[in-house]
């Protein structure tokens, strides 16, 4: 059993600057450089041929039903989402924020009757009267005791005096 390798053989000098199509007529062209096994040609029956390796992940019989899986949502068109999670969310929220001012939008240009109106009003005079309760009784709760003491005599001393002439 021997095996004979075909090398190629120059048998003209490579010269800088010309070309395949320049070469004369009468020299040999050579096709690869790369070495051929004998065995391609089929006239040994002896040697083993060589056959392709088992993939054991394809033939595992989760990674066919994974793939069947895949094809069938690509056929349907439910192709499987490949973002990250942060970017879903983002989109999320984006699409809420954008929801919800449309929803606003809707409500604003809704007509309001005249009952509505006044009611809207009115609830905001009184968020205005809370707010302004609110900004009193913090800066009473922030003077100081003897600032109180003395607007308290204040008033006693006024009512004693009112009370005075009345009398």
């Amino acid at each position: 059993m021997a095996t004979m390798f075909r090398y190629p053989v120059f048998r003209y000098p490579v010269l800088p600057g010309l070309e395949q199509s320049e070469l004369p007529e009468r020299l040999p062209r050579v096709r690869s450089i790369m070495a051929e096994p004998d065995y391609m040609d089929g006239d040994c029956d002896e040697l083993i041929k060589p056959k392709k390796l088992i993939n054991p992940v394809k033939t595992s019989r989760n990674h066919q039903d994974l793939h069947r899986e895949l094809l069938m949502n690509q056929k349907r068109g439910l192709a499987p989402q490949n973002k990250p999670e942060l970017q879903k969310v983002m989109e999320k929220r984006k699409r809420d924020q954008v929801l919800k001012a449309q929803k606003e939008e809707q409500e604003a240009h809704k007509k309001r009757s005249d009952l509505e109106i006044e009611l809207l009003k009115r609830q905001q005079k009184l968020e205005q009267l809370e707010l302004e309760q609110q900004k009193i009784e913090e800066e009473q709760e922030n003077t100081p005791e003897f600032v109180k003491v003395k607007s308290n005599l204040r008033r006693t001393k006024q009512e004693v005096d009112e009370q005075e002439r009345t009398t």
